[in-house]
């Protein structure tokens, strides 16, 4: 469970930053209980379920204190502050026992809860909201006549704080990569995004929406009061000794506001190109474009598609103290060590176009653009590369090849992109088999009927991989993800074909003769068992070209 306490928030534009941990040390905890001259515990003591339970899970989270043993008459309670007077006199009040104080750090102590007590989120919005049997048509009806004060007074309960938390907290644990808490008619949702797939949770009461939302939108640093327009901001959290930012959106809808918290922990996001699923060739290729000392590099692919990722594991790799580097991007999801990141800021007239023109007087040697999405930013984009810069940028399209023509459409000239385009690297997302449990599994008719000749020769027995289920991915089947890759090279006889407006069907036929579709690469993963034929499938669905 988590707590947050007035002393760790540090005020911001935009939102708050806050110590989230199942327990948070208060300052005089911070500062060293042996000082006081209370014992301390180093390590979890072995705890009396007897001595445990005279206090709930909630009330052990408030006062941060288990009571673990019974010693001669006396409660012996682990606590994060043996010199918090209040909280001991509390647990002699309801033990009607004197009580022996013991020290315990912070990283024990929240162990020790998770031990003793196993407080989920669920099981909090359920006591916070006295179960669902007891909300009626009328309480759900009346939630939208809340006013203002009342929701900042609800959002500020102590548990209800905690219960957030805790939702946020078991999001990072899992992996997720957004929270959905979604209103509709007489429920509410909390769904996490793992492995790219939304997975529901148990969800809290429908009275608790108000108080919800509002907690979340202090956190994010929105306005509470404004209900029926949508709204954006974020929260910056210290978790176990880590940072990680929370994007926060939400919107409007018929039963309250949908709220969307997308997890940017860049701890749990490997910066490796190999680690996020590139092959040997596709590595080399992108070696040789980093070693550019100058032109354009297109990353392309849908939202969710891992794009940014790529550029900035590319950007890592590139990094070198003797080269500047200037990023600008809406948002800046992680921050990169050496690496100059500009936010797009759109409100203050700092758009991708006008941000890019100053970019090019802070004499950079390479500039990633997060994505170019009009004609300016296309225009000025070329107009940097053709000066002597490096750059990398987004699109929006399906496959490689496409993006050429996306370029062409918003006006740029033939002969210009031919001049400074090195490269177009396209991808998709796919769910990773979990290592613990893959299996062969033959290969359906209807699958086996999608694939063509030459790709069935990849699966020679007719059977790929899937994942049984295990502990370790939850009995998903799956852990992860992995990325399908296809990058599109620019020869001499391309760009040719680029000056004079030839088709993409003629385009490709000028590629490298080593170039493999994303389907191909995709197919070639699942036959390794890295992912299933099934996958790659639904993922390259709408991409054309061939292998």
């Amino acid at each position: 469970m988590s707590r947050i306490d007035p002393s760790s928030v540090d005020d911001g534009p935009g939102g708050e930053e806050l110590i989230l941990d199942e327990v948070s040390p208060t300052p005089e905890a911070q500062e060293g209980e042996a000082s006081h001259g209370y014992p301390i515990l180093d390590k979890a003591p072995e705890v009396d379920p007897e001595a445990s339970g005279v206090i709930g899970p909630d009330q052990a989270m408030r006062l941060r204190a288990v009571p673990y043993a019974v010693d001669g008459g006396r409660l012996c309670v682990a606590m994060l502050d043996p010199t918090d007077f209040a909280a001991a006199d509390e647990l002699s009040i309801v033990s009607g026992r004197p009580v022996t104080r013991y020290g315990i750090a912070q990283s024990v102590l929240r162990d020790l809860v998770r031990q003793v007590y196993g407080t989920t989120a669920a099981e909090m919005a359920a006591r916070l909201g006295g179960g669902a049997s007891t909300e009626t048509q009328d309480d759900i009806a009346n939630l939208e006549a809340i006013d203002a004060d009342d929701l900042h007074r609800m959002a500020e309960q102590p548990t209800l704080i905690n219960l957030v938390n805790l939702v946020i907290l078991e999001a990072i644990r899992g992996r997720a990569s957004d929270v959905h808490i979604e209103p509709f008619d007489g429920r509410l949702t909390v769904k996490y995004r793992i492995d790219g797939v939304l997975v529901e949770q148990n969800s809290p009461p429908k009275r608790l929406q108000p108080a919800i939302t509002s907690r979340i939108k202090i956190m994010a640093g929105m306005n509470i009061a404004e209900r029926y327009v949508p709204q954006d901001g974020h929260i910056t959290l210290r978790f176990e000794n880590r940072k990680v930012d929370i994007r926060v959106s939400t919107v409007p809808t018929i039963y309250g506001e949908s709220i969307v918290m997308r997890i940017l922990d860049k701890e749990s996001v490997s910066l490796d190109l190999k680690h996020l699923g590139m092959s040997l060739s596709h590595r080399d290729a992108m070696e040789r474009l980093i070693a550019l000392p100058h032109g354009m590099v297109l990353v392309t692919g849908p939202t969710g598609s891992g794009k940014t990722t790529t550029l900035y594991a590319a950007l890592t790799r590139l990094y070198d103290p003797a080269k500047k580097i200037i990023t600008i991007e809406d948002p800046v999801e992680y921050e990169l060590s050496g690496v100059n990141q500009i936010p797009v800021n759109p409100k203050r007239g700092l758009s991708f176009a006008t941000g890019l023109r100053s970019i090019l007087r802070q004499d950079p040697d390479v500039i990633m653009v997060g994505e170019i999405r009009d004609h300016e930013t296309a225009d000025i984009s070329i107009r940097s590369a053709l000066t002597g810069h490096l750059l990398f940028s987004t699109l929006h399209t399906n496959d490689a090849p496409s993006a050429i023509g996306r370029m062409l459409d918003m006006g740029i000239e033939p002969f210009l992109l031919a001049s400074v385009l090195e490269a177009v690297l396209a991808q998709r997302l796919s769910r990773r088999i979990c290592g613990d449990c893959r299996e062969r599994h033959a290969l359906t008719e209807a699958v086996q009927h999608r694939l063509s000749e030459r790709e069935r020769l990849l699966f020679p027995e007719k059977s790929g991989w899937v994942g049984a289920g295990c502990e370790t991915c939850e009995g998903r089947g799956y852990r992860g993800r992995i990325g399908l890759y296809e990058v599109l090279m620019v020869t001499a006889a391309m760009r040719t074909a680029i000056s004079g407006r030839k088709s993409i069907p003629e385009i490709l036929r000028t590629a490298e003769s080593g170039y493999v579709t994303m389907r191909g690469d995709g197919l070639q993963k699942a036959a390794a068992g890295l992912t299933t034929v099934d996958l790659v499938l639904h993922a390259t669905q709408d991409v054309e070209g061939v292998d």
